[in-house]
């Protein structure tokens, strides 16, 4: 049985996505032992983001950037909240044809995410 899922992504520069994450997305911030490490954690989801300066920026993949739809209960709200820190969004909150009422932001290294609600 599946128990959950965590993300594991690069970001250029941990200390400036650290504070992304928690100030505009609302997660928040786990040490870990491992230098260059941390681990982004809100309600049932986690990110771990590893430190890579050198990686190729995710922005360069365009529309193969994506790397998660997170469902939630109440995409509406999320997406005003995400709206109002000035989040930048990709795609505008809308419902789709198949069940999911859903939109999508870019982070500030360049990872797509959706957040989906059942409708």
């Amino acid at each position: 049985m599946f128990q959950g899922m965590t993300l594991v992504i690069a970001v250029r520069d941990l200390q400036l996505s650290s504070r992304y994450y928690q100030d505009q997305l609302g997660f928040q911030i786990r040490e870990i032992e491992d230098p260059g490490w941390r681990c982004f954690e809100r309600d049932h989801v986690a990110i771990m983001a590893g430190e890579c300066p050198d990686a190729m920026p995710a922005a360069e993949l365009g529309d193969h950037s994506f790397i998660a739809s997170i469902r939630v209960d109440d995409a509406k709200a999320l997406y005003t909240e995400l709206t109002e820190k000035q989040v930048t969004i990709v795609k505008q909150i809308c419902d789709e044809s198949w069940g999911m009422r859903e939109f999508g932001i870019q982070t500030i290294d360049g990872h797509r995410i959706m957040f989906a609600q059942s409708i």
